[in-house]
């Protein structure tokens, strides 16, 4: 015979089981506080969330005093760059690009894709783990203060590439920003073989068989048709960078400009892929873009050939 107490015990484990079991994707399963300085003016946020049944790290920021109601905030999503443990976020990291993003009166949210630190599943650059990135949105929506219906997306190196694969998958975002994106992984291959033998090979699924495959799913200059018309993008690029040739955004440029499609492109003579020589000017254009499209909802611009 069980005692009183094991089976009150067996019966939390089951509940907690089924709690589990039901979590939806976007749902937040736990909110822990980063500590920052007594003098900043936003709250800093570890959260973990659901995806595709994983459990996914992910960083919050928002002003502090956020209201909630008519008056949410609107909302920035970021995709970081690199590939497992390179590049992931960390508290730190994640505080310093927060005290920018919270200044200019938004909400922030980064996901450390699956496969990175703290994160359950595997990395699959650009595979399966942008499921982490459709539902971070769902993370945005189930915030009392955060806009769920303005918010833009920025993304940087391969976060740029994560961006354009999901702009073709949901049409809740307002606008992206991208920085020094990848938009022509063969390219990127041909130029840095190490990237195939050290992060392709190992992260994406049956490379070896599927590469052809898997380079046309990664790619955005071959999928432009797909992206959507309604969403304006903007190009930012050191043209001294040597980890993403500024070619991928020069060549997304033009093949956006063909398609009639929203794009701005900035490229920034001598900066860097990081554009660390630069950083304010791409901070300047990211907020301008943002508060354009995002925060006021501004009109998309006519593409048509128009004028005297």
């Amino acid at each position: 015979m069980l005692s009183a107490t094991r089976l009150l015990l067996l019966g939390a484990i089951v509940l907690l089981r089924a709690a589990l079991a039901a979590a939806a994707d976007g749902d937040i399963l736990e909110r822990a506080a980063i500590a920052t300085g007594a003098d900043e003016a936003f709250v800093a946020e570890r959260v973990v969330y659901e995806s595709d049944g994983l459990r996914i790290v992910g960083f919050l920021a928002y002003p502090k005093g956020a209201p909630a109601g008519a008056a949410r905030l609107p909302c920035v999503l970021f995709n970081r760059g690199g590939n497992r443990d390179f590049g992931a976020i960390t508290p730190a990291s994640f505080v310093a690009r927060a005290r920018h993003v919270t200044a200019w009166g938004y909400v922030l949210f980064a996901s450390n894709y699956r496969g990175s630190p703290g994160s359950e599943g595997s990395d699959e650059f650009g595979g399966s783990d942008v499921n982490d990135v459709i539902n971070a949105l769902g993370v945005l929506g189930r915030l009392a203060f955060a806009d769920r219906d303005r918010i833009g997306m920025w993304g940087h190196s391969r976060g740029g590439m994560m961006t354009y694969i999901a702009l073709t998958r949901t049409d809740r975002v307002r606008a992206a920003v991208i920085g020094a994106g990848s938009a022509d992984l063969e390219r990127w291959i041909s130029l840095r073989p190490e990237m195939d033998t050290e992060v392709a090979a190992q992260t994406v699924p049956n490379w070896a068989t599927e590469r052809a495959k898997a380079i046309e799913a990664r790619s955005a200059v071959r999928f432009v048709d797909r992206m959507p018309a309604n969403v304006p993008i903007l190009l930012v690029h050191g043209t001294a960078d040597w980890r993403v040739d500024p070619r991928d955004s020069m060549d997304m440029a033009r093949a956006l400009y063909a398609a009639r499609k929203p794009v701005s492109l900035l490229l920034i003579e001598g900066a860097d892929h990081a554009i660390s020589e630069r950083r304010d000017e791409y901070h300047r254009a990211t907020r301008a873009w943002l508060d354009r499209y995002v925060r006021d909802l501004g009109k998309l611009p006519v593409l048509a050939p128009h004028g005297t």
